[in-house]
């Protein structure tokens, strides 16, 4: 959608790999320019957007939400607010929540060189992404409940990691296959959903629905979607040729 108002933002799938995944103290910064159609060059200089949004789900639905106001007609009728229109996936990448590796008692001692690095950690880190990956999760809750439509957001995290499972940079085989194993158990797990009082995630007393489960229904309504879409485009181009 951007690339049509900005053609500058029109740059190789590889650039952008590398940019999103230059995540401070574990990857270097990424710079690249970029040339577009007219001529014009563009530089970029990057590093992991999870800095501003570790969980980029909100931005997802705000970037739905300014096409709507621009009225769209991808997204019309839809109203800003009409979230029972909206279908919203957010896996995350797991986290080490429930082990709690820090405490205060244990953060007072620590000078900068130990919020840098810990134990083979980096808390700061650790602290501010997991931080902002919750207040998201938690936030979009909030509106998809309030506007009875919580049913249309489905958030698929393990916050049950421990060890070399919860590292970021420990890409061994060994560790590999076990987060092959953890994503393929996640997916029998039931839906969970946050408790607005608690802010912890707690299975859906839904029947018993998985993970994997949810997964199809969404993928089935998103298939029904697309093909009433497909059929509409197609009506409206025979329209067109009929009025020539």
């Amino acid at each position: 959608m951007q690339v049509k108002c900005s053609p500058h933002l029109d740059v190789k799938l590889s650039d952008i790999c590398i940019g999103t995944s230059a995540a401070p103290t574990y990857f270097p910064a990424y710079y690249f320019k970029n040339e577009d159609i007219k001529g014009n060059i563009r530089e970029f200089n990057l590093i992991d957007g999870g800095v501003a949004a570790n969980n980029p789900a909100l931005v997802a639905i705000s970037q739905v939400t300014k096409e709507i106001f621009n009225q769209n007609p991808d997204f019309f009728p839809i109203k800003p607010m009409d979230y029972s229109r909206f279908l919203v996936i957010s896996i995350g990448t797991g986290s080490a929540k429930i082990e709690q590796k820090y405490n205060a008692k244990l953060a007072a001692k620590w000078g900068i060189f130990n919020w840098l690095i810990n134990d083979g950690s980096t808390p700061i880190v650790d602290v501010f992404n997991q931080a902002s990956a919750d207040m998201v999760d938690f936030h979009i809750s909030v509106v998809f409940q309030a506007l009875h439509s919580e049913d249309h957001y489905l958030r698929i995290q393990d916050d049950e990691l421990v060890g070399n499972e919860s590292s970021v940079d420990i890409s061994t085989e060994e560790n590999m296959n076990k987060l092959e194993q953890i994503g393929e158990q996640l997916l029998k797990k039931p839906v969970a959903r946050v408790n607005l009082s608690t802010g912890l995630a707690e299975p859906i007393d839904n029947g018993g629905c998985s993970n994997e489960e949810a997964l199809k229904m969404f993928a089935k309504l998103l298939s029904s979607e697309k093909k009433l879409r497909d059929t509409k485009s197609r009506n409206a181009k025979v329209n067109v040729v009929a009025s020539i």
